[in-house]
């Protein structure tokens, strides 16, 4: 049966909370322990939605996985068989998408069906196509949707130029010449944590990664590289939600396992924009009611610029600041629908095309039934629920499921007005 989040708004957060491990980091750790037949363990785990697809479809492969821990598996996937692989589960989620290198690695052919996700936009995977080109693979389309991938070529000393900075396509690249005895050069590699979290795994596991965090990363793999243990990072972008949170409700929230090197840019336009907040040590941060905001422009770029998974969190606090604000999104063609829902709360946004918006506040947010198209999107209209006159109402909450840990538990903790009920 489906569920909804019901939110009673006004409340201001107060209190702790803590951010779990990072969701888009995960699938990358979890593919790469395909690429050896030792043991690998992995702690800090998000206990989310699409983690528990990507352990589905792995054990349905026949790769042996326990949890030995609350946040931590081990994988072991000495024997595995590639062509079980469930094509239903891989069309959930796009991380499944990362199963492509490692498969081809270790067997050098893989079919799958073509991955899903959010509801943002058209996602292709041509960036991801091409640069398996580049690196010998040939590529077949099938009936129903199946992508038939086989590695024709030798490894070699070659360079793999992106199309685009994709971070799935870069780590898809990384995972597959991290078994190559030979030097692979990526240029327009995407730099964001994902990847230097995935090259630090690598390195441990015995491939040579330098780069990474940059746009060039020079590969030198190995065939045989080893299990190994890992603590996976914090999630940068369930920080900044939480910390955009507070700041829309006013609140004074101390958000701990921030990995505040990756939210620089981040910080200092929450800054620039007049949120009051405080680093605390190396990670936490300590937000504190504003005075003033304004809110000239949110832009979202690749990594070191603004994440455009948190654009959607700022264009919900835009409403709460004084003059116009410029959404742009620049990457994705229906990111923005969750300010159509927002409108519906009583919001003055106005769409110049599926990339760009204006909000023009302050405006007073009331409560109502809202639909939700995305993870990201969903996690903004729990903010703007929290910020609101009167109950909201969010369906489709499996969507904020895949991403972020009991929500409604964590928020209630911090004196929100929110629960999970049956629809």
């Amino acid at each position: 049966m489906a569920e909804k989040f019901l939110i009673n708004g006004g409340k201001k957060l107060e209190g702790e909370i803590e951010v779990r491990g990072a969701k888009n980091a995960a699938f990358g750790i979890l593919a790469a322990s395909l690429l050896t037949k030792g043991e690998c363990v992995i702690d800090n785990l998000p206990l989310i939605e699409d983690l528990f697809r990507m352990v589905e479809i792995l054990k349905g492969m026949g790769v042996k996985i326990d949890w030995v821990g609350e946040r931590t598996l081990k994988i072991n996937a000495e024997s595995f068989n590639p062509s079980k692989i469930n094509h239903d589960l891989v069309t959930i989620f796009r991380g499944s998408v990362l199963l492509v290198g490692p498969i081809l690695a270790r067997f050098g052919k893989v079919k799958i069906a073509h991955p899903g996700g959010c509801v943002i936009g058209a996602r292709p995977i041509t960036t991801h196509l091409d640069a398996f080109s580049q690196m010998g693979v040939e590529i077949k389309y099938e009936n129903g949707g199946i992508l038939s991938f086989e590695l024709k070529e030798k490894a070699r000393d070659r360079t793999v130029v992106l199309n685009e900075f994709s971070v799935t396509a870069t780590e898809n690249a990384v995972l597959l010449a991290s078994s190559f005895p030979a030097r692979t050069t990526i240029k327009i590699a995407d730099a964001d944590y994902q990847i230097q979290e995935l090259s630090k795994f690598l390195n441990k596991m015995g491939a040579k990664i330098n780069g990474a965090g940059t746009h060039t990363i020079e590969v030198v793999g190995s065939p045989k590289l080893s299990g190994v243990k890992h603590k996976l990072i914090y999630d940068p972008i369930e920080a900044g939600t939480f910390i955009i949170a507070a700041v829309a409700t006013k609140g004074n929230v101390l958000v701990k396992n921030v990995e505040v090197s990756f939210l620089d840019f981040f910080l200092k336009k929450l800054k620039d924009f007049g949120a009051q907040y405080q680093v605390l040590g190396k990670d936490s941060i300590k937000v504190l009611p504003y005075k003033n905001l304004f809110i000239d422009k949110i832009q979202s770029l690749p990594y070191p610029g603004l994440p455009s998974d948190l654009q959607s969190s700022f264009g919900v606090l835009s409403t709460q600041t004084k003059g116009s604000t410029l959404i742009h999104d620049p990457l994705y063609e229906g990111r923005l629908k969750y300010l159509e829902e927002v409108n519906k709360m009583g919001a003055e946004i106005y769409f110049a095309d599926p990339h760009r918006a204006i909000v023009n506040g302050p405006t007073e947010l009331q409560g109502r039934e809202l639909g939700n198209y995305d993870l990201r999107g969903g996690a903004a209209l729990i903010i703007a629920g929290l910020i609101a006159r009167g109950q909201t109402s969010i369906s489709n909450i499996y969507q904020i499921d895949r991403g972020y840990e009991k929500i409604e538990e964590r928020l209630q903790k911090l004196g929100a007005d929110i629960k999970r009920v049956k629809n």
